[in-house]
């Protein structure tokens, strides 16, 4: 059996959490590591003791074309270590889908330094300041076998 590289192994763990997510119009689920270690985990979904869109009869809040409902996997992931008094500096973020502006601010502010990602989102801004704020970011290429391609 081949032993998978440590960016599958925590994309694969990040890919277990996004089964946890309440939002059907994208699954996505995070988690933060610092030297092998996992710090936190998140998926999407709405805040804590609120109706999910899953939950029967409620169903997304859109608006623009996103659901307002829901909390994003990064975002969640980042707000559990605030919540704990957990330390993101220096950390690396593996999330199954590219962060969206919003949370490129939010792990920037953390203090993460590296973000892998396997999915796509049209958001060219987030790009923006992943470049402007030097962050290290890596796509994993399940169609390659899950080889990263390092965009900065």
């Amino acid at each position: 059996m081949l032993r998978p590289s440590w960016d599958d192994y925590f994309m694969q763990i990040a890919r277990d959490v996004s089964t946890r997510a309440t939002c059907n119009r994208r699954l996505v689920g995070s988690v933060v590591v610092l030297e092998k270690r996992i710090l936190t985990t998140g998926y999407n979904g709405a805040p804590h003791g609120l109706p999910h869109c899953t939950d029967e009869g409620v169903g997304c809040k859109i608006q623009d074309g996103h659901c307002i409902r829901t909390l994003h996997a990064e975002q969640n992931a980042i707000v559990q270590g605030a919540h704990n008094g957990v330390s993101l500096r220096g950390a690396t973020l593996y999330v199954t889908c590219q962060p969206c502006n919003n949370c490129a601010k939010m792990i920037i502010n953390a203090g993460i330094v590296k973000v892998v990602f396997d999915g796509d989102y049209p958001d060219e801004f987030a790009m923006e300041l992943f470049e402007q704020a030097n962050m290290e970011l890596i796509r994993l290429r399940p169609d390659m076998g899950g080889i990263g391609e390092k965009l900065r």
